[in-house]
């Protein structure tokens, strides 16, 4: 080989040498990387770990920071729950309304104890329909656990065992609490209606009867005060009455017969009374200034929903109709929770419908909120949904076309947010729903989906030995409980129609006794003519005269009339004249 030659395979050898190296110093940094720390399994604060980026969930922070005092709901949830990105619902914008909404078992009780709790520590008072029994609860101290204590923690909330005043009702004493009755005048012809399921023909046929009652001055109070003023208004002496009204068709009048012995087999009789209950009870507050809870138990006569939930429109009527103006305030005067609502608005005319939605539009200007717990929105009219200020909304569920339907029509109703929302509201676990709600200034907060925060009173019902004793020592059972039976409609009723009874039985007594006379003159003329008749043909009959008298001299005991008396035929007439005068034997 000659120098040449080696030269260029020592320069062969160099070059590969060189790219040998190069090749292992580009490979050690990749056999470090596995040696490098892990990222922290914990994402800081606004970290993208979930559907939301860090500018979003800043943009949620924002729109939930209030100045004046606030409802705490829970905390955003982004993959985890962020602590620091609480969920609240401005106090002053609850008396906008609200609906919680969400499938069965998806925690949309609890959720209404959360805000129950907080408002009557705020010393706002509230009601609520308890038609499960298990919202009692709210009455006793919760129990803490660690599982319970792990789920407050992670959301910020430092969980303390805490009761809130309570006072239990029962709609006319059906259950444990003061009896909550109402007149049939004040309940009006609108919601009865409704409760009887009348069409619109029949609804105007018992408003005209109301109208009546008001007019006559017939107090109705019971149902059986409304019956009589039915039957009295179809009777022969009531009908004159709604002449110039219209009148009261017969065939109008026993539907709605018929509908109130349908109702009162239902136990409704039991709700229309007196003492009536006065509704500015329910805006007490206890000398430390928390607001009472007052719950209405019905938990025995839950296959009835419907009966009740017109009754509570009925409760939320006359509140209306009594509280005065106040405007904006700081804080509601009232919170009323109408559970189960979807029942209130199944068949309902166009005009109920207009009328919830005028009192739900005014009364907030009363210091009354309203929240809707339901099942879904679309159970709501759109008419009342556009009242509505906060929305918390549990679970959907989208096993059905129906619910599908459903789920899609509750989607569209949301503002835009980061969120899929058809596929998050399926997905939802118990205890988290998504939230917007009505900010400080009236303007729609952002979309949060939220884990909710845990009640401090108990999650099982309260012991029924508590809620008597509870019971027992109201002073409002003295004033309640005890039914009163004044005069009223049918009492009144009864004695003008036993009146007019009497009347016309005098008039067909009169009627009858002159009849009577004239049966009896009518016979005796007729037995004088018979007299007459007899006596004229039985006289002798005259001989003709003869140039020779003879007079024959009758003997003594000669008795033409007797013997004609006596006789068969005289006897059949005497008979038949005797049967006329006395009616004995008349049968016609």
């Amino acid at each position: 080989m000659t120098d040449a030659a080696a030269l260029v395979e020592a320069a062969k050898k160099a070059l590969a040498d060189a790219e040998a190296a190069l090749a292992a110093e580009q490979a050690a940094p990749a056999q470090e990387a596995p040696e490098a720390p892990a990222p922290s399994a914990s994402p800081a604060r606004g970290a993208h770990a979930g559907p939301l980026s860090p500018a979003q969930v800043d943009v949620i922070r924002a729109g939930y920071t209030f100045d004046a005092p606030a409802l705490e709901m829970g905390a955003l949830v982004n993959g985890d729950p962020l602590a620091d990105v609480p969920v609240r619902i401005p106090l002053a914008m609850v008396n906008r309304h609200g609906l919680v909404a969400g499938a069965t078992g998806t925690g949309k009780t609890k959720t209404l104890q959360v805000l129950a709790e907080q408002l009557s520590a705020a010393g706002v008072p509230v009601f609520a329909a308890d038609i499960k029994g298990d919202l009692s609860g709210i009455a006793s101290e919760g129990t803490s656990n660690p599982k319970l204590l792990d789920r407050t923690a992670s959301i910020g909330q430092h969980w303390a065992a805490a009761a809130s005043p309570t006072e239990y009702f029962t709609l006319g004493g059906l259950g444990t609490g003061i009896p909550i009755r109402a007149t049939v005048s004040s309940f009006g012809p609108l919601l009865l209606s409704k409760v009887l399921g009348l069409n619109e023909t029949q609804e105007s046929s018992l408003g005209l009867v109301f109208h009546y009652a008001d007019r006559a001055g017939l107090p109705l109070v019971d149902l059986s005060d409304l019956r009589a003023v039915l039957k009295w208004l179809t009777s022969e002496d009531g009908k004159p009455e709604l002449k110039d009204l219209g009148g009261l068709s017969s065939a109008t009048a026993g539907v709605i017969l018929r509908e109130l012995i349908g109702f009162s087999d239902q136990g409704a009789d039991v709700f229309f009374g007196e003492p009536e209950i006065d509704t500015s009870l329910f805006l007490r507050t206890t000398a430390d200034g928390k607001g009472i809870v007052s719950l209405l138990e019905i938990p025995g006569v839950q296959d009835k929903p419907a009966v009740f939930s017109t009754f509570l429109m009925w409760l939320l009527a006359d509140l209306f109709n009594d509280l005065p103006e106040v405007g904006d305030i700081d804080k509601p005067k009232l919170v009323f929770f109408f559970d189960e609502a979807h029942l209130l608005f199944n068949g309902a005319s166009d005009d109920f419908i207009a009328s919830i939605t005028q009192t739900v539009r005014l009364i907030r200007s009363k210091g009354v909120g309203i929240f809707f717990v339901t099942q879904t929105p679309k159970d709501v009219p759109s008419e009342v949904l556009a009242q509505i200020g906060s929305r918390v909304q549990h679970q959907l569920r989208a096993h059905t076309p129906d619910d599908a339907k459903a789920l899609r029509a509750t989607v569209s109703t949301y503002p835009t947010s980061g969120y899929d929302l058809k596929e998050v509201l399926t997905t939802l676990a118990t205890g988290e729903a998504i939230i917007t709600v009505m900010n400080e200034k009236g303007a729609p907060s952002p979309v949060a989906w939220t884990r909710l925060r845990a009640p401090q009173g108990s999650m099982s019902p309260t012991p029924i030995e508590t809620m008597q004793a509870t019971v027992s020592s109201s002073p409002l059972l003295a004033q309640f409980g005890t039914p009163v039976d004044r005069e009223s409609a049918r009492e009144m009723l009864a004695v003008k129609m036993n009146a007019a009874a009497a009347a016309i039985a005098q008039v067909e007594a009169q009627k009858s006794a002159a009849q009577q006379a004239k049966e009896a003159a009518k016979a005796q003329a007729d037995y004088d003519r018979a007299v007459r008749d007899m006596a004229t043909s039985s006289a002798p009959k005259t001989k003709p005269r003869t140039t020779t008298r003879t007079t024959t001299r009758p003997r003594a005991d000669d008795n033409p009339i007797g013997d004609i008396l006596g006789s068969r035929a005289g006897q059949t007439v005497v008979r038949e004249v005797l049967r006329g005068i006395f009616s004995t034997l008349k049968r016609r």
